[in-house]
């Protein structure tokens, strides 16, 4: 699915989440099925998540650290998926710049940066080295709540 016109005044309506779809569907002069339908192609697609993000520094015990990692090989996107599904890691961009990619990991005081290089990383073959970044103060930094 692209974003067209429509899809992006979709999402735009939808910035604080809970707009309902008939709201929406008045505003666009388009049916409530027809919004209905959209949001869930777009959410099918991966285009479009709506979910409750929080200030990291609102969340008690728990840290965000950046790590810029370099690889062994040029594989960039395969090896971006693969970090992108380890536990913590909320987000990982293949970048330009003296690192390949640059994670997002939100540490917890029961999952710590030790945890994470120990049983997540080390898992991962072709990781040439990482550098972690940790983060004092972040400024429009929203992150999901950590599960309990």
């Amino acid at each position: 699915m692209e974003l067209d016109e429509i899809n992006l005044a979709i999402i735009n309506h939808l910035r604080d989440g809970r707009m309902p779809y008939k709201k929406i569907a008045d505003a666009l002069g388009l049916s409530e099925g027809t919004i209905r339908g959209r949001v869930k192609r777009l959410k099918e697609d991966g285009l479009l998540d709506i979910t409750a993000l929080i200030d990291p520094d609102a969340i008690p015990d728990q840290s965000i650290v950046m790590v810029g990692v370099n690889l062994k090989d040029m594989d960039l996107v395969k090896k971006g998926e693969e970090f992108s599904k380890l536990r913590g890691v909320i987000s990982v961009c293949v970048v330009t710049g003296r690192f390949d990619l640059i994670l997002t990991v939100l540490l917890t005081k029961d999952f710590n940066m030790v945890k994470f290089y120990t049983e997540e990383v080390a898992k991962l073959e072709n990781v040439r080295g990482v550098e972690t970044f940790v983060v004092y103060k972040s400024f429009n930094l929203k992150v999901p709540l950590p599960a309990s």
